[in-house]
């Protein structure tokens, strides 16, 4: 198991920054606004002899209107327990501040070892502030700048040196791909739909805040699971609203960031609040998440809160006839009715995920997939119009894109001698023939045709 690094200090002192930097790529969302990271995020560090987990934090001692300050306070506290070093940022600008003395006395009294990173250490001027701070008595400082890079290198070497960290199995494993690595699963919807109450559900634990405040959730959060032995990474998302309605520069970042997080998920739980119903801004989402042609499940969570007074099998016809009709452009994207508050129905929703992963590794073979297409062809003529006697079906494969997905999507070509003959409506109806004999539920399907370019009129 990877030991964890907690990134902890109070607001605006570059955790973000640096988070990301160990990280080596955008994940923390980095503003000069005060108290932007709210959750524990977590990330790889890949950096030095052996792997290890870092921790990114809420602003700790921040002295702000945010109601949920509190809570906040609770994140990072947990971090502190879980984690196995503390990294402690300042700020060699601002200087030190009673914020800064205060928790770096209540760090001293950890028993976890303790490396003090005095950062926006970027000039021989700003790094001789960082002198100030060895009052505070711990055995590791380290001058270092998260925006430019430097310093980092020293600063994995010392934490891998207070960790022994060595090349071990595990990484060597993970370094080669033999691990087999967990499905990323993007849990996206509109603010409050239940997203990361879901993700607590999952974990069994209060890792996401959860608040009745409409944007809790900024960062992308990627949060490590197991559900029934098998391994999962969570992607809470921020909630996605109306371009119109986004308040600030952090609120847009969110957004940004939970799109992003659809593109590289193997499989999006699209979160509905079923008992409020579906919105123009689901269904958006929902387009998102079609364009970027990604596995899906439609999750209706608050089942509790539909019609509860109503038989459970008429609850459940009558969900499942108003959410088709709501996202009919979806139809290969299964269905489950949960409860994420009540921890209800979570197990079925994770038999459906695994039906998703298995169904998408069988694939159709090439001639069996000719003779169904062709026979399809020769039966239905009229749908192709007067030109049928144009069109003919030569050859029909499938290859399957974007290999690094756990869950890949098919792409049918067939090559024809007219493709132009081919219209989007009899694609889709060639798509459903396929679907009846290889359902692949949750995974959409691209087809495409090709063919001779008609010949040039001589002049």
């Amino acid at each position: 198991m990877l030991k964890t690094v907690a990134i902890v200090g109070r607001p605006n002192v570059g955790k973000s920054a640096l988070f990301n930097r160990l990280a080596g790529k955008n994940i923390s969302i980095v503003h000069d606004l005060a108290g932007v990271t709210r959750d524990r995020i977590t990330a790889q560090c890949r950096r030095g002899p052996a792997w290890f987990e870092i921790m990114d934090t809420g602003g700790i001692g921040a002295n702000t209107e945010d109601v949920l300050t509190d809570q906040v306070q609770v994140e990072a506290s947990i971090a502190l327990d879980v984690a196995d070093l503390l990294l402690f940022v300042v700020d060699v600008v601002e200087g030190m501040t009673t914020i800064d003395q205060t928790l770096a006395r209540e760090l001293r009294r950890s028993s976890k070892p303790v490396i003090l990173v005095c950062n926006k250490a970027d000039s021989p001027k700003r790094k001789l502030n960082a002198s100030e701070f060895s009052r505070f008595g711990f055995e590791h400082t380290l001058e270092v700048s998260a925006a430019h890079g430097l310093g980092i290198d020293e600063l994995v070497a010392v934490i891998s040196e207070k960790l022994e960290l060595k090349e071990s199995t595990e990484t060597e494993d993970a370094k080669s791909g033999q691990n087999a690595r967990p499905l990323k699963l993007a849990i996206v919807g509109r603010p409050n739909a239940g997203k990361s109450s879901l993700v607590n559900a999952i974990l069994g634990q209060e890792r996401a805040i959860v608040s009745p405040v409409a944007g809790t959730t900024r960062d992308a959060l990627d949060i490590m699971g197991t559900w029934n032995g098998k391994r999962y990474q969570l992607i809470d998302t921020a909630g996605i609203r109306r371009r119109s309605h986004l308040d600030d520069f952090v609120e847009i970042s969110s957004v940004d960031r939970a799109v992003q997080s659809i593109k590289r998920a193997d499989l999006c739980l699209l979160v509905v609040d079923c008992a409020d119903g579906a919105k123009m801004q689901d269904r958006k989402i929902a387009q998102i998440i079609l364009e970027t042609r990604k596995p899906c499940i439609l999750v209706m969570n608050k089942w509790d809160l539909f019609h509860p007074d109503g038989k459970q099998k008429d609850r459940l016809e009558h969900l499942e006839e108003m959410m088709r009709r709501e996202f009919f452009f979806l139809p290969y994207a299964p269905l489950i009715a949960i409860s994420a508050k009540d921890k209800e129905h979570i197990g079925k929703l994770f038999v459906q995920i695994e039906k998703v992963r298995g169904g998408s590794q069988n694939r159709i073979s090439t001639g069996a997939l000719n003779r169904l297409l062709q026979h399809a062809i020769e039966n239905t003529p009229g749908a192709l119009g007067r030109s049928t006697h144009s069109f003919k079906l030569l050859y029909a494969t499938q290859v399957n894109e974007a290999e690094e997905f756990a869950i890949p999507v098919p792409h049918f070509v067939l090559f024809a001698n007219r493709a132009a003959k081919m219209t989007d409506s009899y694609l889709r109806y060639l798509e459903s023939v396929i679907r009846d004999e290889w359902p692949a539920p949750g995974v959409p399907f691209k087809m495409s045709v090709r063919g001779k370019a008609p010949r040039k009129e001589k002049k």
